[in-house]
């Protein structure tokens, strides 16, 4: 395909008429390699282990349909109108009392609240990176992040993690080969808790070294922490904003603590930089929906919201047991996984010679599906790793998906065996978010 603003070659104007008229920044803007898949991977017999969907069946929806009707009935005037920017001010307050609980004492005017974190990610990157700069972002990373990093033009450079998360000498040394090379760091992004798709956790004794690291060379840290509180053991880790609250961006989320579907999420930052996320959030959305925001607001209010976040710790602990179980079980001899102590998701490198991304097919044909590793690097990496999410299916369901997925691992390993390796793999590269790799 031609670059865009190229002359298109014959019959390229019969796919794209438009080819030509698109801005150089949508050649980073790819689709989800898996998202066509999943018309199939939806289906009722299809195990999908690929989705981080939250488990909604734990809400009482009983009591929130209730709160809801009275919301409109009392405040519809209010709650069906155009709001501010910035986001409702009574919910910016209850914010900062969530984000108490991880040590971080924010005021409420340098909240900005977003349409879903995902809305943050795209506007903190529009505000900080011009094409060519570089992102720091861990080995694997989220795939939503890598999607906006990529749709702005900016390079992402991976850094190593290990069992404790991000490795500090391997930040040191990627800084190092980025400066050397002569190129423009603008921030580190970072997932601390329960990675996404890692699953990995940042050691408490690490998170001030990541953070000096990162202030000797002027490199702004971008915090993203939507599991922060859905730790097993009901611990919470103190957020890396609570420590160095000048120099950290922390983006935060209410869909996986409340419900994905209302779309709510926040930037905290620093003050000097609230009002340009405030005009990056006007030209973007105008404003952010001021009913959902309310909704928030009322169920915050209202319900034991601590108390629902231990409802869905217990849950999702019981459907991480059950997919940890399961790989115990039934995986072949080479493969190795991790064993998240929060979040949603199970990071599983699978044996010598299988390639994730060219057996999905086949796994979905086998009715099980999962988010192959190349999505979650920018330079073709991770085509023997594999995410397993265990948040939304039963702990049956994922006990079956499992076996299946184990089954067509097997069988890869003995195509391998008879074929020899794949020849000539494509190399994936930043996409764009949907909620199959959420």
């Amino acid at each position: 395909m031609n670059a865009p603003g190229q002359p298109a070659k014959q019959g390229a104007r019969s796919l794209d008429p438009h080819l030509r008229r698109y801005a150089a920044r949508t050649a980073g803007m790819t689709a989800s390699e898996i998202r066509a898949l999943f018309a199939v991977a939806s289906r009722p017999e299809v195990v999908s282990l690929a989705g981080g969907m939250p488990h909604l069946a734990a809400l009482p929806l009983e009591s929130l349909s209730a709160e809801i009707g009275d919301l409109i009935a009392t405040d519809g005037l209010v709650a069906l109108q155009y709001g501010s920017a910035h986001g409702v001010p009574e919910l910016r307050e209850q914010i900062c009392e969530v984000m108490a609980l991880e040590g971080i004492h924010g005021h409420p005017d340098d909240v900005v609240v977003t349409v879903g974190s995902q809305m943050g990610l795209d506007m903190v990157t529009r505000i900080f990176c011009d094409p060519g700069d570089v992102v720091l972002a861990e080995g694997p990373s989220y795939v939503g992040a890598l999607g906006s990093f990529a749709a702005y033009q900016a390079q992402v450079v991976h850094v190593g993690m290990d069992a404790d998360g991000l490795v500090p000498e391997a930040l040191r040394e990627a800084i190092a080969a980025v400066e050397r090379a002569g190129r423009r760091i603008k921030f580190l992004y970072t997932i601390p808790n329960f990675h996404n798709p890692a699953g990995v956790t940042l050691a408490v004794q690490r998170r001030a070294e990541v953070l000096e690291i990162c202030r000797a060379h002027g490199i702004l840290v971008v915090e993203d922490n939507p599991y922060g509180l859905l730790g097993f053991d009901g611990q919470t880790y103190p957020a890396l904003r609570s420590t160095d609250p000048d120099n950290v961006v922390y983006l935060g989320s209410f869909s996986k603590t409340f419900a994905a579907g209302l779309r709510v999420g926040w930037v905290l930052a620093p003050h000097a930089v609230r009002e340009k996320l405030v005009l990056a959030a006007e030209s973007a959305t105008l404003c952010p929906p001021t009913l959902n925001q309310m909704v928030v607001s009322r169920y915050l209010a209202t319900h034991d919201w601590k108390g629902q976040i231990k409802t869905y710790r217990e849950a999702y602990r019981d459907r991480r047991d059950a997919a940890i179980s399961a790989l115990e079980q039934h995986m072949p001899v080479g493969s190795t996984w991790n064993k998240p102590e929060g979040g949603f998701y199970v990071w599983v490198t699978v044996p010598e010679g299988v390639d994730t991304k060219a057996m999905l097919p086949r796994a979905i044909t086998q009715r099980v599906a999962y988010a192959s590793g190349t999505g979650f690097y920018s330079d073709g990496l991770g085509s023997r790793q594999l995410r397993i999410s265990y948040c939304y299916p039963t702990p049956e369901r994922i006990r079956e998906g499992v076996r299946r997925l184990a089954n067509v691992i097997k069988d890869e390993m003995e195509l391998h065996e008879t074929f020899g390796p794949t020849v000539g793999r494509p190399v994936s590269g930043p996409q764009n978010p949907s909620p199959d790799t959420a």
